[in-house]
């Protein structure tokens, strides 16, 4: 059998201070009449009470609430816990509290959801809207106090430095969204009419809008919007591309048609020394063109040349073109005569590029081929004479190439003979 708990003096001090008292009856506004302490079963018209009687008929009234409590917990409770919900169900009114999830926590033995739902029970219709009313909130939060308030005194310790307190967000519905509006109500008179205080209550936050941390979030970032306005984005350098590396090879210039250069003393110039040709007209012969005269060679070894070996003519201190053998001078020469030896001299030129290329030709084709080779045989051979086979082919191949890389812009390089008269 259950205990059956009575109502304590504290349940009675804390109705009669957040009821007040009444001693005259006034009518409320559907049409009943309340006396003393909320008393409404017998208040009339008329009738007065003193505070002694008006607390006995807060004690008669009480007799049902705590009747209700006993009969619809089933939780074992303490004195504090059953005088707190008899001030509970005596402002809600028990049909309320029977209904209530306070009483259902309270039953599935959550004590402590069962205290915080007590605070949700806070609002009251007042000229045709629901507001949320200061005098409520403050009895809801002590009715909680005397609810979680241990009878022998013994509080369980939690010490800041300890446990330090952190927002819980999942209770973010026990704080209302609108200013609790401050209600008074006459106690003298024959009408019991309640008077706003303040201005009428408005919303705090929109139910559906951001949170809190999240306004703060969005004013912190305006703020820094102020302070540091957005700036275009600075583009990264501008990385500049590798120089191409200097070369000493200097390549040729065009050529330029001998009838172009005649006037000109000098047909050849170049910037260092070299064998310098001359031009030294020979005395015209009689009648038709005799054919020319061979030139012996000078004792120095001649140079090589675009035009072949020029000989060196020590009685005039020059030499004459050498044009298939044959001395020409430039008196006789001619603009076709100029032209034709210039065609015949280029064949010796490109022959030995040809070469040239060729070789490099040859070295990309054994580079290309050791590699195919070493791909061919796999990655299983380690280094078997095989592989290395194909490495020294690829090596030769390099070294080819770049021979005659070397060696054909070396040709291409050389600058041309300088012609003086």
């Amino acid at each position: 059998m259950k205990p059956r708990y009575q109502v304590s003096r504290a349940a009675v001090d804390l109705i009669k201070r957040f009821e007040g008292y009444r001693m005259k009856a006034a009518q409320l506004p559907d049409g009943r009449w309340t006396l003393g302490y909320g008393h409404t079963l017998t208040a009339r018209a008329g009738a007065s009470v003193s505070e002694q009687d008006a607390e006995a008929l807060l004690l008669y009234d009480l007799i049902t609430v705590a009747h209700a409590v006993n009969e619809n917990v089933y939780t074992p409770l303490n004195q504090n816990q059953f005088d707190a919900l008899v001030c509970f169900a005596f402002n809600i009114g028990t049909e309320n509290f029977v209904r209530s999830a306070v009483l259902r926590r309270i039953n599935e033995g959550a004590l402590l959801q069962a205290a915080c739902g007590m605070e949700m029970w806070r609002k009251a219709d007042f000229e045709g809207e629901r507001i949320v009313i200061d005098a409520l909130v403050r009895r809801r939060a002590a009715e909680k106090t005397l609810f979680l308030t241990p009878v022998d005194g013994d509080w369980v310790a939690a010490p800041s430095s300890v446990l330090r307190p952190k927002v819980d967000y999942d209770a973010s519905n026990l704080v209302p969204t609108q200013t609790p509006a401050t209600v008074t109500t006459s106690l003298e008179g024959d009408k019991a009419v309640a008077h706003r205080e303040d201005a009428p209550a408005a919303l705090l936050a929109d139910p559906n809008g951001p949170s809190a941390s999240e306004q703060a979030a969005a004013a912190v970032g305006a703020r820094l919007e102020a302070i540091l306005p957005e700036t275009p984005p600075i583009a990264p350098p501008a990385v500049a591309a590798p120089a191409a590396p200097v070369q000493d090879l200097v390549l040729p210039e065009p050529p330029v048609p001998v009838a172009a250069l005649a006037p000109a003393p000098a047909l050849f110039q170049q910037a260092a020394p070299a064998t310098v040709f001359h031009l030294t007209p020979e005395p015209a012969p009689a009648g038709p063109l005799a054919a020319p005269e061979p030139v012996e060679p000078a004792p120095t070894s001649p140079e090589p040349s675009l035009f072949g070996t020029a000989p060196a003519d020590a009685e005039a201190g020059g030499s004459l073109f050498n044009l298939g053998g044959f001395s020409t001078s430039a008196a006789e020469v001619d603009l076709p005569t100029q032209d034709v030896a210039m065609v015949d001299a280029q064949p010796h030129v490109f022959g030995g590029v040809t070469l040239l290329v060729s070789l490099g030709l040859l070295g990309l084709g054994l580079f290309g081929g050791g590699i195919v080779w070493n791909l061919s045989v796999g990655a299983n051979e380690g280094l078997s004479a095989i592989k290395l086979f194909g490495w020294a082919a690829s090596v030769i191949g390099m070294i080819c190439f770049a021979t005659s890389a070397y060696l054909l812009m070396r040709r291409l390089g050389d600058p041309e003979p300088q012609v003086e008269d």
